[in-house]
Order: C-alpha cells, then structure tokens, then sequence
C-alpha cells in the first residue's frame, strides 16, 4: 500500500515549500490549512484539505477521519502562530492561543491519527529554537518560548511513547526564515528551510528519534 505524506499549515510559508518539495519527488502529500492559497491548488497531484483549524475542539476528529484507510509515511505538523508578547503585555489569552495552536494540537492530532501510522513512519513536529531554555540569551517572547518548549516537552514523550510502534519523531527548528509570520524578516528562504528540513526526516531513525535538531543538521540544546 502507499504510503502519504501529511502536512499542515500547508497553505503559505515553511508549509508550502514542505508542499512543494515533497511533490515535486513524487510524494503523495495530503496538505491541511485552514483556506488553500492559489500556490497550493496550483501544485499538481497534492490532495489539499481545507477547513482546518488544527485548534479547532473537532479538528483531532476531522483529521484522523481524512486519513482514515490511508498509510502516512511523514506526518508534518507544521501550522503555527507567533506573538512577540513582551513583559507588560503577556495575556492569559494569548497564551492560551499559542499553547493550543502550537503545543496542543500537534499532540492531539497526532493521537487521533495512530491507527494511520505504521511502522517505519516519522512524525515531525516543526518547533522553534525559541523553545530553548538553554539557548535563550534575551528573554521576551514569553507565550511563543512558552508554546514551543511545551511542544519540545510533547515531542520528546512521543518519540519515547512511539517507538515500540517503529515510529520515530523528529523535533526540528526551521531556522528564522522569511515567512508572513515574522513580517518577512529572516536570513533563509521557506525553500531554504523546506530542503534542510525534509533531509532531517529523510535521516531520522528510531536511534535518532526524539532530539531537538536545526535544520542544518546542528543539535540544538534543550
């Protein structure tokens, strides 16, 4: 049976270029957002599934039921969201939006789809060096650092939790690229980022499942 590869927040950004290059080797890709821009109906052979609120109450539902019957190879959980939130401005709200959207829902989902992944099949959990605590050196951010380091937590249970299924998990920061989110600043292109991504899940193994890794094939610190 093939095997399908899975991404969300497929719509613009990292998520489209993942898209993008894993089409383009022929891969079937299933590509989740929450409205398809015309890039992503414009890229040949992608099944691309609208509607999807990855924090939406219904979505670990909706998910599992889209992937129902089918063999995932790569589970790319990708969708996310990005506040700056300095000291003064932190909300309980925000941190809530973040933590659900960037922490909970890859979780969530990835628990609802099990049956869909068999051995030998990879779940990627794009984060955010941001996540760090070692590696924060200027403070700030406090529901993004907080949203990521929480889904870091989440990934490395998972790798421990999957891998007598043979799955393995692979927690990967992006590198700062030049994506709407972060109003275009950044040193590195979404395909810059697309390529060194898809070339860590490509080496992941169950011996390597679970570490936190830069797209550039540096290990980053938790």
């Amino acid at each position: 049976m093939e095997q399908w590869v899975v991404i969300t927040g497929a719509n613009r950004g990292i998520g489209l270029a993942l898209t993008r290059r894993y089409a383009g080797r022929g891969e079937r890709v299933i590509a989740f957002c929450r409205a398809a821009s015309p890039e992503l109906k414009e890229i040949a052979g992608v099944e691309v599934v609208e509607g999807m609120d990855v924090a939406a109450e219904d979505a670990p539902e909706r998910f599992a039921g889209a992937l129902a019957g089918r063999r995932v190879g790569v589970m790319v959980h990708n969708a996310g969201v990005f506040a700056e939130t300095p000291l003064g401005a932190v909300t309980a709200e925000t941190l809530l939006t973040l933590y659900r959207v960037n922490a909970m829902a890859p979780l969530l989902l990835t628990q609802a789809a099990l049956a869909s992944l068999p051995p030998g099949s990879k779940v990627a959990l794009v984060t955010s060096r941001m996540g760090s605590i070692e590696d924060n050196g200027s403070g700030g951010y406090y529901a993004y650092r907080m949203s990521k380091a929480a889904l870091n937590a989440a990934g490395k249970s998972l790798a421990i939790d999957l891998r007598p299924r043979g799955v393995a998990v692979a927690i990967l920061h992006p590198g700062f690229v030049r994506t709407r989110m972060v109003g275009f600043a950044g040193d590195i292109t979404p395909e810059e980022s697309a390529a060194g991504l898809v070339a860590r899940i490509d080496a992941l193994t169950l011996e390597t499942s679970g570490s936190f890794w830069h797209q550039n094939g540096s290990v980053l610190p938790w």
